[in-house]
Formats: structure tokens, C-alpha cells, sequence
């Protein structure tokens, strides 16, 4: 089975899906997240998976507008817990650190301890695997990247300081997405799309579709509508199924109310402990 991520090899992407989906899979690294998405719509990869939101630093935006623009399926969910590790080259010394680079997660995830080192500069660049990359290439002792132990293990880097994120209760949620629905099971959850006609209660008369069958949402996020300025798409995740009759009912309520609606897919609920 190939599964696309972005990222370079020891992304903390690439672990979510070994985790997953086991050690037999091969990942397929991509530069970009539309190339993710790419390569599971041209059949070069069976399945994507995606960071769509972290515990610290919030929602992955890009991820929940290439959702909408590419006509595939969400046929599960995966959640991963991210410890940071600050890698550099062998031999270097903690107190000669001077710039530090990763993946702009990594770093808004790590600012209280980056705040700590005196006279640091911080670089956002594409990716945590690849900053540590770009750090073996450089040979500069005075350079640290931000990413998984894996990561230093895979390209022969030295661990500086481990577990350096702000929140020990780091978790990434992950999407994956396939050409294909899936079978949601029996402890399922659903996530859609809608927009809405600019008046007022509209949003209120949406949500009360799932209030009133006693629905939970688990995830509520708003992205602009770009051709329509202050307009919004609303992204919904919420427990439960499309194959069950009180999910069924509430979405075609919700079809009284919505400009446009669309079922992103209902598949098997990850419980991470």
C-alpha cells in the first residue's frame, strides 16, 4: 500500500502513517500539500494523509481548502502525539546554537523554549525532516533544526534537547483521504461543508439542526469564500454517521438552510488515549 504525506522521509507525517496503517506501508513523501492531494487523485499513491488541525497551534488552513477543491473522500482520522527534539549536527554544543529552522508548527509549538535560548534567530522552512536536512547539507554547528528523534536517527544528526515543545499534550490530527468512500463503522464521525445565505440567525438555524437531534460537533471552522469578500464556508465535523437515520435527517435539514452542502465522508473514529 502507498500512502502520500508531505514532507521529506522522518516527518512526523510519515510517522502518523506507520502508525496507522503499519510498518509494511510505503510512504510516498511529497513537497507540497497539493501534491498530496495530486498524487491520490491521479492513482500514483492509494491513499493521502494530511495535518488538518494540532492541539497548540490550531487548524492547517491550506489543508481544509485543498479538501474542498479536490473531489475526494475523508476515510479516516488519526491522531499523533508530537514531542519536538532540537537536532544538530554531530559534536555541537547546545550553547553554540545561534538560528534554529523548522516547519512553522514546529516552531510556534516550541516558542517558550525558543524564547529561553539567548541570541537565537528562528527560519521557518517547508518541512521539520527536511530542516534537519538542510542542516547535515549546511555543516554549520552554529544551526539546529526542530523535528522527531526519528528524524536525527534517519540522517545521522545529534539530539540537543528532547521533548521541547511548550505542551507535553502536543497531538496532531490527521486526515486521510482516498478517491473511494469508506466503511465508517459503528463508532463513526462525519465531516462536511456548507455555506450559507448572509442573513440573520442563519448560522444559528443551521447549527440547531444537530442541537435538536442531540448531535455533538466535534470541530467548527470558517474559511472565506474567495470570489464572495466577508463570506464564509463552514466546516463540520460531528459524531456519528451518514448511515444513521438521525445524521440522515439532520443533513437534509440542513439542505433547507445551505447555499451548498457537501459530504467530505463518515468513517471510523480514532480515540487516542
Amino acid at each position: 500500500m502507498r500512502v502520500a504525506f508531505q514532507g521529506e522521509l522522518g516527518a512526523y507525517s510519515e510517522a502518523a502513517v506507520l502508525e496507522h496503517f503499519g510498518a509494511d506501508t510505503t510512504p510516498i513523501p511529497c513537497e507540497a500539500f497539493d501534491d498530496v492531494f495530486a498524487a491520490v487523485t491521479t492513482g500514483s499513491s492509494d491513499y493521502g494523509m494530511v495535518p488538518i488541525e494540532n492541539s497548540l497551534a490550531g487548524s492547517i488552513h491550506r489543508n481544509y481548502d485543498l479538501l474542498l477543491k479536490n473531489n475526494l473522500s475523508v476515510v479516516g482520522e488519526h491522531y499523533l502525539y508530537v514531542n519536538h527534539t532540537l537536532i544538530g549536527l554531530p559534536g555541537a554544543r547546545l550553547e553554540d546554537i545561534r538560528r534554529v529552522i523548522s516547519h512553522p508548527q514546529a516552531l510556534a509549538q516550541c516558542e517558550g523554549y525558543l524564547h529561553s535560548l539567548s541570541g537565537v534567530k528562528i527560519e521557518s522552512v517547508y518541512d521539520t525532516a527536511g530542516s534537519v536536512k538542510m542542516v547535515k547539507q549546511m555543516g554549520d554547528q552554529t544551526v539546529a533544526a526542530i523535528a522527531s528523534r526519528r528524524a536525527a536517527d534517519l540522517y545521522g544528526m545529534q539530539a540537543l534537547a528532547d521533548r521541547i515543545q511548550d505542551n507535553p499534550e502536543n497531538l496532531t490530527r490527521f486526515l486521510i483521504i482516498s478517491p473511494q468512500p469508506g466503511e465508517p463503522g459503528e463508532d463513526a464521525k462525519t465531516s462536511i461543508v456548507f455555506s450559507l445565505k448572509n442573513a440573520p440567525g442563519a448560522l444559528f438555524k443551521a447549527m440547531s439542526v444537530f442541537a435538536l437531534r442531540d448531535i455533538d460537533l466535534t470541530k467548527i471552522e470558517s474559511r472565506p469564500l474567495t470570489q464572495k469578500p466577508f463570506e464564509y464556508f463552514f466546516y463540520i465535523d460531528f459524531a456519528g454517521s451518514i448511515l444513521e437515520p438521525v445524521a440522515a435527517k439532520a443533513l437534509a435539514h440542513l439542505e433547507e438552510y445551505a447555499l451548498f452542502l457537501r459530504v467530505f465522508g463518515s468513517y471510523p473514529r480514532h480515540r487516542y488515549t
